[in-house]
């Protein structure tokens, strides 16, 4: 009888893993078979296998060989295009060769893995600490200051990126030498929703609740239509079929809900980087909704159940942007750093502009740092990839800090883990060195070229 046993239960195994695979991406017999925890960027997808492995290949399901190399660009490209300072193209170079014998650095996984807690890193990557030292141990050469460095020390303190090395390349650093650490003209870029709005195709003439055009079968409340006539959308011509009916001769069509395809009609970059940050990743990936209760930082437990999509911080014909600024993010978020904002200077800065104290773009929300404002070839938008400038956070430094703030200070702030923890409330604790080294490694430079014969 045992025999008859073991069958049978090899037999249910074998059918629950079939079903595993070929269950759909949202359907929680999936979690069984994960090989071991995820990492902070990939957990929210992680029931969507296929997204990451190939479900043709042959091997072994739980290996990393059938991990896609295209897998990892389909999400990652095009936030390293035109960044990226080892492209896998740089390494084509035959003089690349021998380097390439010692780390492959063509191929995502040699430097990331999934799966692997054990390995994985603060910033939420599994990557080899000495990565840097197998192709450039000679720094030193070239770079006296390097010299006697420790072989994992590049990536600390805000020194090197691998890829995306924007705030930190060297001419960049030494343009900023000796900034002060509080600019003058402490101010984020302005948007003129309204403007931006009637570019999509909208006229412009400003309407009134009286103008409000829904069909005669649907019930409106009058604050309701209060909420809509004080917002840009009725200030661009914007009326209310254009976002409730599906089909704009159909008024059966009509949808109390509007789903983010339709704000992104009209929002086209915001609903598109909104499904490349941590609250949309989830839709993206054919996923229900990112709820608080999913999230790995700590969350009010109020809060556990919110479907995150536009509304959840734009809400209903309010599209209050200032609510959603902070007030929004501090509905769901619980962890110290932001806690804290609500007693730092920034907030203090916010608050004034909000109520009119304070010039516009002077304040500092929630939003102004992680959801950053950026110069588009049609306005200015904003960027509502939250996690797009978190990690690593030096980041942060060229879309936001330095609105405000000089770079060296930029820099030794994000570098300053209690500074982060209590939202910048006080000064770096240490400095960053790399803009002064920066700075003396080009008056070095052109000293050896005037001492030439």
């Amino acid at each position: 009888m045992k025999w008859l046993t073991c069958i049978g239960i090899n037999l249910a195994i074998g059918a629950y893993y079939s079903a595993a695979l070929v269950a759909p991406a949202s359907s929680p017999i999936k979690s069984a078979w994960l090989p071991g925890k995820t990492t902070h960027g990939h957990y929210q997808i992680e029931l969507d296998c296929d997204a990451c492995h190939d479900p043709n290949s042959s091997d072994d399901k739980h290996s990393s060989q059938n991990v896609m190399q295209d897998a990892c660009l389909r999400c990652h490209g095009e936030q390293l295009k035109g960044v990226d300072t080892h492209p896998a193209k740089k390494f084509n170079d035959p003089t690349n060769a021998e380097l390439l014998a010692t780390l492959d650095a063509q191929n995502c996984l040699s430097c990331h893995a999934e799966h692997v807690p054990h390995q994985t890193l603060e910033m939420g990557l599994t990557m080899p600490s000495d990565y840097c030292w197998h192709c450039h141990q000679d720094v030193a050469d070239s770079r006296p200051s390097h010299d006697g460095m420790a072989f994992d020390s590049c990536s600390t303190a805000g020194c090197h990126n691998y890829h995306d090395n924007s705030a930190l390349y060297e001419k960049f650093l030494d343009d900023h030498f000796g900034e002060p650490d509080f600019l003058d003209a402490a101010i984020n870029p302005q948007r003129d929703t309204v403007s931006t709005v009637s570019q999509k195709g909208w006229p412009k003439e400003k309407l009134d609740r009286g103008d409000a055009d829904f069909p005669e079968s649907v019930s409106v409340s009058e604050p309701t239509l209060a909420d809509w006539a004080e917002t840009s959308h009725a200030a661009a011509g914007v009326n209310c079929t254009a976002c409730h009916l599906a089909d704009q001769e159909d008024n059966s069509s009509w949808s109390d809900a509007v789903s983010l395809e339709t704000c992104g009609t009209c929002h086209d970059k915001q609903a598109e980087s909104f499904l490349t940050g941590k609250h949309g990743m989830r839709l993206a990936a054919g996923l229900s909704p990112m709820t608080p209760s999913q999230a790995r930082l700590p969350m009010h437990h109020d809060a556990a159940h919110r479907e995150l999509d536009c509304n959840a911080c734009h809400q209903g014909h309010r599209f209050d942007t200032a609510f959603a600024a902070t007030e929004a993010c501090l509905g769901c978020h619980a962890d110290d750093h932001s806690i804290a904002h609500s007693q730092s200077s920034h907030a203090d800065l916010w608050r004034a502009e909000v109520t009119g104290e304070g010039d516009a773009g002077s304040g500092v929300s929630c939003a102004t740092c992680h959801m950053p404002r950026l110069q588009g070839d049609d306005g200015v938008w904003v960027n509502h990839d939250q996690n797009a400038n978190l990690r690593p956070n030096e980041k942060m430094a060229r879309e936001v800090c330095m609105n405000c703030h000089g770079l060296e200070y930029s820099l030794s702030a994000l570098a300053d883990e209690n500074l982060i923890r209590n939202g910048f409330s006080g000064t770096p604790t240490e400095r960053n060195k790399s803009v002064e080294m920066a700075h003396q490694w080009f008056i070095e430079r052109a000293q050896k070229r005037r001492e030439r014969p």
